[in-house]
């Protein structure tokens, strides 16, 4: 079996998985965000302030931030290496897309670090 260094689960099917897995996350979540906003027609920054002041909702939202990371990087690794291949650029297409994943790498951890620090206040 084949493994890719830049992949995120060591083969194929635990990418699957983990796609499936953290879709399913970020579906409860936007269920219940959109929830709330629909439930409290007249909200405020102090409902929004007290209902993130909750531990559960904060570690919630981290395991959608986490999600909503690890999902777009398998995501984003299966289109670059579908799509950016030496067919499309030539002999230059694995430092090209080594160098688009890098850099897609680094502001999905960016984000993702952001995201925390917004959390958590860090």
């Amino acid at each position: 079996m084949v493994t890719a260094v830049t992949s995120f689960g060591r083969s194929g099917l635990y990418d699957w998985l983990i796609q499936r897995i953290t879709a399913v996350v970020l579906a409860i979540y936007t269920f219940f965000v959109v929830g709330y906003v629909i439930a409290n027609p007249e909200l405020s920054y102090a409902q929004w302030h007290g209902l993130f002041g909750h531990f559960w909702v904060r570690l919630f939202s981290l395991l959608a931030l986490l999600s909503a990371a690890a999902h777009a990087w398998i995501g984003l690794w299966s289109v670059l290496t579908d799509y950016v291949t030496p067919l499309t650029l030539g002999r230059a297409a694995t430092p090209v897309r080594l160098a688009i994943q890098m850099i897609l790498g680094l502001v999905t951890l960016a984000f993702t670090l952001w995201g925390i620090e917004i959390l958590w206040g860090l």
